[in-house]
């Protein structure tokens, strides 16, 4: 699997075994902190500092706020973004962005912000992380709470700054926890609720538009894998999105899941006709992948496609909005997202 996780195939994730979905978006970018009352001075730490945090590959201190923070992938610069953090330094992002490589709802935080516009870093060479380029961002802390991390680069991050990793698996950190750790390490627990508090209402009360969601059960795929159907499984945080929305994962999913903690795997396209669900959420770059995957052989098998329970997720955008979710992205392609699923829910369940 390409070293992004991204989302640009399914099949890109059987080789890795877990998909990012932040749409290529591995890349590191230095950033720097908002002035806030508090900060420590000669030498002071700042109130409620040093902060402690156990996570998947150990535990990191972080001494004092941070003022120059590092962000592991686009969705950790969103949530920084979102507690008023505004980065010196991005990810280019390849897939999902615009022609300087900005995501659209970074770029409309940025521009609400008002600050000088953050230095793009990064290659389109996903498998390598820019760590120089890193260093050079003279970092006091590198937030990698979303990402696929390895052990060697976090020792090496490390040795740079504090450095937080995912608190479980790689690519598996859901919304809410990216944005609790973002309160901790940036010294604003409060805020952090409040954004958690506030997109959960404004997911709760978009589904309520839509009564014919409640319930419905859902594959989500990322397209055929070498002739395989590509299914994730309740631990991806894009199927973690669809349930935040009252969904529900189709029982065939665990059920028939390998063995192991992977997020992903795929159904051979002679079994398709027993995967029971009243959706087919699909996530696509172009109409023409789409178009592909509608008339790949065994497709046309999957009950919700018989019926129309079709949701295609279209555009590069969109896909790193829904796969990566975060309190920055959900707002931004929500009220695009939902008519899609609505429809193809009264399609199936009519």
């Amino acid at each position: 699997m390409p070293r992004a996780a991204a989302p640009l195939s399914a099949r890109s994730v059987s080789r890795r075994g877990v998909l990012a979905g932040a749409a290529g978006l591995l890349v590191l970018a230095g950033c720097g902190t908002r002035p806030q009352d508090g900060q420590g001075a000669e030498g002071v730490a700042a109130e409620g500092y040093p902060v402690t945090v156990r996570h998947a590959l150990g535990e990191t201190v972080v001494p004092d706020r941070p003022q120059r923070v590092v962000t592991l992938s686009a969705a950790n610069t969103d949530v920084a973004l979102a507690m008023g953090v505004l980065p010196v330094a991005i990810p280019r992002t390849v897939y999902g962005g615009d022609a300087e490589g900005v995501l659209p709802w970074v770029r409309d935080a940025i521009t609400a912000h008002g600050g000088a516009f953050p230095q793009l870093i990064g290659s389109d060479d996903l498998s390598v992380t820019p760590i120089e380029q890193v260093a050079a961002a003279r970092p006091d802390l590198v937030l990698a709470t979303y990402s696929g991390l390895t052990r060697a680069e976090y020792d090496q991050l490390s040795a740079i700054a504090p450095t937080v990793a995912y608190p479980d698996a790689p690519y598996s950190t859901g919304w809410q926890d990216q944005t609790r750790i973002a309160g901790q390490v940036f010294g604003d627990p409060a805020r952090a609720r409040q954004l958690i508090d506030s997109t959960g209402q404004r997911l709760r009360t978009a589904a309520q538009r839509y009564p014919q969601l409640a319930g419905a059960t859902f594959v989500y795929t990322g397209g055929m894998d070498s002739g395989a159907l590509g299914v994730f499984r309740a631990g991806d945080v894009r199927v973690q999105l669809v349930t935040d929305l009252g969904l529900t994962l189709a029982p065939y999913v665990e059920q028939n899941a390998p063995g192991g903690g992977e997020v992903y795997y795929t159904v051979s396209g002679e079994l398709l006709s027993r995967v029971e669900s009243d959706l087919v959420i699909g996530f696509f770059a172009t109409p023409a992948e789409e178009q592909a995957f509608r008339s790949a052989p065994g497709v046309g098998l999957l009950p919700a496609m018989a019926r129309g329970g079709f949701a295609p997720v279209v555009g590069a955008d969109r896909v790193v909005a829904s796969s990566a979710p975060s309190v920055l992205s959900i707002p931004w392609v929500l009220d695009a997202y939902l008519p899609i699923l609505a429809a193809a829910a009264a399609r199936s369940r009519g």
